[in-house]
């Protein structure tokens, strides 16, 4: 599969337009992350250096087709002293598939304060996943062996009384990246979307549903590097409707939190309760 770097490197086709390779995939959909990614790296190249992107909103509009390259188109929204402000378009074949809103901010002094991280077991302490043969062949951990992603079990991982549902994970990219704080960015808006959604379906084991994302919110606080291990800590407070609404933080292993995550996604009970179902890709 294809290194993150090689995910993220967009051809510039003209002012404001960019273009996504086909990268080889065991999905039947784009992987929504790598959209997300791939648009705020394009949003990126039309900022000034000295504004450092501080949230995003995106709406996953149509399931992309893998096998196709995705064109996106930036539209310079705003561009103030302290803000800046662009929205991306996903196309494929004359349609959207995506659009994000990404805000830019220039940093100032200001208040300081954060949650503190959970008590939670080492990464080094618990199995990573493609050291055991069952998961390690699967179509999904081939798709992203790149990361070491590696799921808290439940009995370690403490209840939080009125929680409806929660999962905790140690995650990073298993190869050193280069110094580029926008890189890391752009690596994490990708993998923020590999496990956040499989927090809905703690609470219902052994039910197959059809999932999707259908929109990302993401906002950065604090400078990072995702090749470190990073604990995302997952809760999906309500699903009902065919939907699921999931919401995460981010902790790096000082305990300081760089970033938080919420997402809705499409958890419609699937039929063929037999059947894998492997479209969006959204791991556990």
């Amino acid at each position: 599969m294809a290194s993150i770097e090689d995910i993220l490197e967009l051809e510039a086709l003209e002012k404001d337009i960019f273009r996504g390779a086909v990268h080889p995939s065991v999905l039947k959909r784009t992987f929504g992350g790598q959209v997300a990614g791939q648009s705020l790296v394009s949003a990126v190249r039309t900022v000034d250096e000295t504004f450092r992107v501080h949230s995003l909103h995106g709406y996953f509009l149509r399931p992309g087709n893998p096998t196709e390259p995705t064109v996106y188109l930036v539209d310079r929204i705003r561009d103030g002293r302290s803000f800046c402000t662009r929205r991306v378009t996903g196309i494929q074949d004359g349609k959207a598939i995506f659009t994000m809103s990404a805000s830019f901010h220039a940093e100032d002094a200001g208040i300081e304060h954060q949650d503190t991280m959970p008590s939670v077991p080492d990464p080094e302490e618990l199995v990573d996943a493609q050291t055991v043969e069952e998961f390690a062949n699967t179509e999904l951990y081939q798709e992203w062996k790149e990361w070491d992603v590696r799921i808290i079990p439940s009995d370690a991982v403490k209840p939080i009384p009125g929680i409806a549902a929660q999962q905790r994970v140690w995650m990073r990219y298993r190869n050193k990246l280069p110094d580029d704080q926008v890189l890391h960015i752009c690596t994490l808006a990708y993998l923020s979307d590999i496990t956040l959604l499989g927090a809905s379906k703690v609470p219902h084991p052994g039910v197959v549903t059809q999932t999707a994302s259908l929109d990302h919110a993401m906002w950065f606080m604090r400078p990072f590097r995702a090749d470190e291990w990073l604990l995302y800590d997952q809760t999906s407070p309500s699903a009902g409707f065919g939907r699921a609404l999931t919401q995460g933080r981010m902790f790096d292993q000082n305990g300081a939190m760089v970033a938080a995550v919420v997402q809705e996604g499409l958890t419609r009970i699937q039929r063929d309760q037999n059947k894998n179902d492997i479209e969006t890709g959204n791991m556990a």
